[in-house]
């Protein structure tokens, strides 16, 4: 049970994306407009022409019928739909895939931590409460090397405040950063990108939350958790 495409994706061209949310794409030579699912940067992911792979939704209430799913850049596929991080990440919690959370009691998706915040899952093991907030990764500026953020995130900072403040109340926490980049070993903070995002880090590593990569296998079919990768921050 992975996270499968339900239908048959759709291979096109990339025209380009604007205003964040629309993207152009060109199958065989007509050109259509997609929903662009992932506000980040995207960061050289959006070079004219890629490959790309689109899903088609017939759902009357969508305005637009297509949605971005997979860009092809620098040989390497890359899941850029953001909306499905959470549903690649419970399916490899509830299979066992992500080794730190093997044969949990409980996953709980979306639960509150407070009336500001809530993660993206609770998870129960050994009578202890995990919180975890997934981050979906697409940035890749060298080989093997994955990275995030791609652009300034203080909710990123925000949040990691916050987990350091449920470990004071006796939650551990962890943050998983989902690679959805083919080939990667590796995966690194972008400090240039974002300075302050690393030096939340850097704190909270120290007040014990944990961080975890995983590199997802992904093909046009389905996307499923496959491999951990080095954290390589010094």
């Amino acid at each position: 049970s992975n996270m499968k495409f339900s239908k048959r994706l759709i291979k096109g061209k990339l025209i380009k994306r604007y205003k964040r949310f629309f993207a152009d794409i060109n199958i065989k030579n007509e050109i259509i407009t997609a929903h662009c699912p992932n506000t980040g940067s995207m960061m050289g992911l959006l070079d004219q022409n890629n490959v790309v792979w689109i899903s088609k939704n017939n759902d009357p209430k969508r305005k637009l019928k297509y949605t971005l799913e997979i860009i092809k850049a620098k040989d390497n596929l890359v899941g850029v739909n953001t909306h499905l991080a959470n549903k690649i990440v419970y399916e490899g919690l509830s299979n066992n895939l992500i080794k730190e959370f093997m044969n949990s009691d409980s996953i709980k998706p979306e639960v509150y931590y407070n009336k500001n915040t809530r993660f993206d899952f609770l998870v129960n093991k050994n009578d202890q409460k995990h919180y975890i907030e997934v981050k979906n990764v697409t940035l890749f500026r060298t080989n093997n090397i994955s990275e995030f953020p791609d652009a300034v995130t203080s909710r990123g900072s925000k949040h990691l405040k916050t987990l350091v403040d449920a470990i004071k109340k006796g939650y551990k926490t962890c943050i998983l950063f989902l690679v959805q980049i083919q080939n990667m070993e590796n995966f690194q903070i972008a400090k240039d990108i974002d300075k302050n995002y690393y030096k939340n880090y850097l704190l909270a590593k120290k007040s014990g939350v944990q961080f975890l990569a995983y590199r997802c296998n992904i093909d046009t079919n389905s996307i499923t958790i496959e491999k951990k990768l080095n954290i390589i921050n010094e």
